[in-house]
């Protein structure tokens, strides 16, 4: 469960670190990851997306 916290804190200062120089943020971001984390995330996010979305029409 720590890992965990770490690679999203590690995310976080990543992108934001790509706010202020976008190529080199993202070439970090892509090489930080596993595909497979990457894919957590994604579908995190999506699945977070989804619920915010159907409580704010509810």
């Amino acid at each position: 469960m720590s890992k965990l916290g770490d690679t999203v804190v590690d995310a976080v200062a990543d992108a934001a670190a790509t706010v202020v120089d976008p190529r080199a943020g993202l070439d970090r971001l892509r090489s930080g990851f596993p595909s497979r984390t990457v894919a957590v995330l994604a579908v995190g996010v999506a699945i977070g997306y989804l619920v915010a979305r159907s409580r704010r029409h509810a």
